[in-house]
């Protein structure tokens, strides 16, 4: 009992699946004037409804330059 990382988000109100092109901007500008020392505070600072580990496989996978 207790072992473990917490979890990173409560999962509640958040968007599953394809990400719109809107919060792929809106992660875009935050990383690139803030960047992204913390994944998992970074969804709630950009505003985005997204788990942190969703934003940081979106932002290796697909957006990083």
């Amino acid at each position: 009992m207790g072992k473990g990382r917490a979890p990173c988000c409560a999962k509640v109100g958040l968007n599953k699946g394809s990400w719109t092109p809107e919060e792929d901007m809106r992660l875009i500008a935050y990383i690139q004037k803030y960047g992204h020392a913390n994944w998992r505070a970074l969804p709630k600072q950009a505003g985005l409804l997204r788990c942190g580990k969703s934003c940081r496989l979106r932002w290796i996978n697909y957006l990083r330059p």
